[in-house]
Formats: structure tokens, C-alpha cells, sequence
């Protein structure tokens, strides 16, 4: 039986890809095997976010050509889109596909086989308009499962390759996406996780349907527990939208929105589509329909021209808003992009110093808002062994608001929804307890 390997850089969205891209092998009769070992075929799965994500794409081309010189390696993904040149001049390298196209693959495999000349398959994606369906009706280790509903991004950040690395937004044809719910739904999975390049842009492009509909049909998925949405731009926070969670038993209470900074200088040199005012406006509708929701954002410190002042306003205004998490990073030169030629750019002392004081504040933020929950009785999906304590019966797994929780617990109930006392609130994890539900104690999620 002939074997296939996968290494996958980036994002949540290559993880799906990559999944996608295993069913089309297990469906020509291929056994998966670890990338480390010997195989047939190696398939990896680039990022091009940062210069950092090419070069560790290279890396990972050339351990794989020197694992199995014979095998056929072939490269997939956002660099390959982006530089298949670079990629086809590394020595091994047979067949190079961008991000669309990869139904095409075991095609390009048996052609190559045949012929032994390398296939460079990657076409002009800003000409693509219709999305590519790539199925997963299950996920190999994953007990919370994702589930794509778009493609591309028309917003053309100053600091963003992605719209020349996926195209411009597409959105997945709704009943492919309802007929995917109720097979992950079938196969066990309690939640499911919305995502995409640009999630909260769905129905952009169809005609009288958009995410607000979208999750109103899903809310009908019989079995379905929770329904999470991977990100969503304040704009896109429509008050249908807002209707939504309201009336929804499904969806989680935790958005991530996106702030990239809180300074409105920096959001118009960022090119961002909001300013601090309207992103708080939108935060605040949510919050009333939605007490105590959790709200997780990315944040990029040290943007090309940001001062000490621009980033105190950053810094404050996290603070005031209370956000449950951060994801922070550097500003980090991506060449081809209008924000790496731009004036002004900032020491990377200096970035490394922001850095480091929010993520501190992120940490003090997140400790307060797990604290509110103390005591309170939340529904907690298993999803792994704790994995610093291992053999401990202790497992790991989320609450509908994205609190992490350490509880003891049976490996069967992992992927199942049980009810968990929060004992000890902190960060990155809580302490929980399984209980029997006295209905005086519970925590209901009413909207």
C-alpha cells in the first residue's frame, strides 16, 4: 500500500486543508504515516503570514527530499501560491499547488509518476471566483471540529500578504455547509468551529444570505451542542448578527474580533475598515445580549510609525474593554506589502518591550475574567490528557466562553459535554470538578 506523509505550517485553515487533502489520499487507497518517517509521498502545507513562514516552509521541503530522495514530494499552501518559482528551484520538489486546484492531486501524482517531469499546477488565484469544496467529514485527533465556510479577503491590509496568497473572498454554497455540520455531527462531534481566511465576510458575495442566516440554519442541526465562530471583524458584527446570539442556544459565548491596534492613527495606516470608537459601539451591542460573552482579539504592536503614545492608547484601551485573551504579536516585515516599505519603522527593542507589557496585561485580564465564574456550574467539553501531568485521569477541555479547564474525568467522556464546578479560576487553566446538577447550582446560558 502506498503511503503518504504531511507536515502542516500556519494557521487553523491549513490544518483543515490539510485534512481534506488526507480524505482525497484515503480514498485512493493510501495509508497516512508520520512525516518523520519513510514515505511514499510528502505533502507539505506552506504559510507565507510571515518572511519567517517561508523560510520554515523551505526547511521543511528539504528535511522531507533528504528523508526519501525517491519519494514524491509535493508542496501545497500559501508560499506555493505565493512563490512557486522559489519553491520549484529547490532540488526534489515535484509538484507545486497553490490553494486551489488540490482535488487535483493524486492527478498530479500519477502524472508525475509517468512522466518524471516536475508539475508546477499554480494559477492566478485574483481570478478565481468560486470556492473549492474540500470535505472533511472527520478530523484524525481533533475532538473539536472545524468546519470552512469561506475563502479570500478583499480587505488588502497594508501588512498582509494573504489576499495575493488566497484570492478574494468567496463564500462556501450554504448546503455544503449544512450537509458538513450534520456529517461532523453525525461522526460525534459535540461543537464545531466556523472558520475561514475571513470568516465573518461569508455571504459577501451570494445573494440574499449571509452569516446571520448561515447560523440560524446551523442552530437546526440536530445534535449539534455548540457552534463557535474561529473570527469576526467588528464590522461584520451586524446588529442581525447581534439578533442571532441573542436568540441562539448554540452559539458560544466567545468571539474573537480582531483589534490589531486600539489607536486610530494606526488602524488608517493599517488600512483597518473600523475606528476605536465604532470597534468599542459594536463590543458593547454584544455585551448586552451576551453578559460576561468572552472576547479574544489579535493585537500587532510596533506597526511602522506607532509612538509610545499611539501604543499607551492600545494599551488602554484593552484594558478598558476587558479583553479575555490576547494573541500578540510583533510587527514583522512581510515583504510585498505596502506597510514593509513604509517610513518610520520601530526598533525591534522597542516592539519586543510592547510586547511583553501586553502580553503581562493579557494575563492580568484573562486571571479577572475566569475569576467571575468561580463556583458556578459550566458545561465542559473533554478534549485531551492534561499534558503536564500525564496518566494523572486529569484531562483538558473547554467551557462554551473558552475558559480551559483541568478536570479529573474518564478518557470516554472526552468529546462529550459535562458539567463542571469552576473550583479555581486562573490562566492558561482553571481547576474544575465534575458535578451532579442540583438545579439551584447551574449556570444556565440564557440569552
Amino acid at each position: 500500500m502506498a503511503t503518504v506523509a504531511f507536515h502542516t505550517l500556519g494557521c487553523k485553515v491549513n490544518h483543515y486543508e490539510t485534512e481534506a487533502i488526507w480524505q482525497l489520499f484515503k480514498q485512493s487507497g493510501y495509508e497516512q504515516v508520520n512525516f518523520e518517517g519513510l514515505s511514499d509521498v510528502y505533502v507539505i502545507n506552506t504559510c507565507t503570514v510571515t518572511n519567517t513562514g517561508d523560510k520554515k516552509s523551505r526547511q521543511v521541503i528539504r528535511r522531507a527530499v533528504r528523508r526519501n530522495p525517491d519519494a514524491v514530494i509535493c508542496v501545497t499552501g500559501c508560499y506555493a501560491q505565493t512563490s512557486p518559482a522559489e519553491i520549484m528551484a529547490i532540488e526534489g520538489v515535484d509538484i507545486v499547488v497553490g490553494t486551489q486546484g488540490r482535488s487535483n492531486l493524486i492527478q498530479y501524482i500519477e502524472e508525475f509518476k509517468e512522466a518524471r517531469e516536475p508539475i508546477n499546477a499554480v494559477g492566478n488565484i485574483m481570478k478565481t471566483r468560486v470556492y473549492e469544496e474540500l470535505d472533511v467529514p472527520e478530523f484524525t485527533d481533533r475532538t473539536r471540529a472545524s468546519l470552512k465556510i469561506q475563502e479570500g479577503c478583499n480587505n488588502f491590509c497594508t501588512f498582509c500578504i494573504i489576499p495575493w496568497a488566497r484570492g478574494l473572498l468567496r463564500s462556501r454554497n450554504p448546503e455544503s455547509v449544512i450537509e458538513q455540520a450534520n456529517k461532523l455531527v453525525a461522526s460525534g462531534y459535540k461543537e464545531i468551529v466556523l472558520t475561514g481566511i475571513h470568516t465573518g465576510g461569508y455571504g459577501e458575495d451570494l445573494e440574499d444570505y449571509n452569516l446571520a442566516k448561515l447560523l440560524l440554519d446551523l442552530e437546526q442541526v440536530e445534535g449539534l451542542e455548540r457552534l463557535r465562530i474561529s473570527s469576526i471583524e467588528a464590522s461584520q458584527i451586524t446588529d442581525e448578527v447581534i439578533d442571532v446570539l441573542k436568540q441562539s442556544t448554540k452559539v458560544c459565548r466567545h468571539l474573537h474580533i480582531p483589534l490589531q491596534a486600539g489607536d486610530d492613527s494606526v488602524l488608517k495606516r493599517m488600512r483597518r475598515k473600523y475606528t476605536v470608537a465604532e470597534y468599542k459601539e459594536r463590543v458593547e451591542k454584544v455585551q448586552q445580549v451576551l453578559p460576561n460573552f468572552a472576547l479574544t482579539s489579535d493585537v500587532i504592536v510596533g506597526f511602522p510609525g506607532e509612538t509610545d503614545e499611539q501604543f499607551m492608547n492600545t494599551y488602554q484601551f484593552i484594558k478598558d474593554l476587558r479583553f479575555a485573551e490576547l494573541h500578540v504579536f510583533p510587527y514583522s516585515k512581510r515583504t510585498g506589502t505596502p506597510a514593509a516599505r513604509m517610513e518610520d519603522q520601530v526598533p525591534e527593542d522597542i516592539k519586543n518591550d510592547r510586547v511583553h507589557r501586553l502580553i503581562e496585561l493579557s494575563n492580568q485580564l484573562a486571571k479577572e475574567y475566569a475569576s467571575q465564574f468561580e463556583g458556578m456550574i459550566l458545561d465542559v467539553i473533554p478534549e485531551t490528557e492534561y499534558q503536564e501531568k500525564p496518566n494523572s485521569g486529569l484531562l483538558v477541555g473547554y467551557t462554551d466562553n473558552y475558559l480551559r479547564v483541568v478536570l479529573k474525568a474518564d478518557e470516554e467522556l472526552i468529546g462529550k459535554v459535562v458539567k463542571v464546578q469552576l473550583d479555581q479560576p486562573g490562566y492558561p487553566y482553571n481547576l474544575g470538578s465534575m458535578v451532579e446538577v442540583s438545579k439551584e447550582k447551574a449556570f444556565v446560558h440564557t440569552s
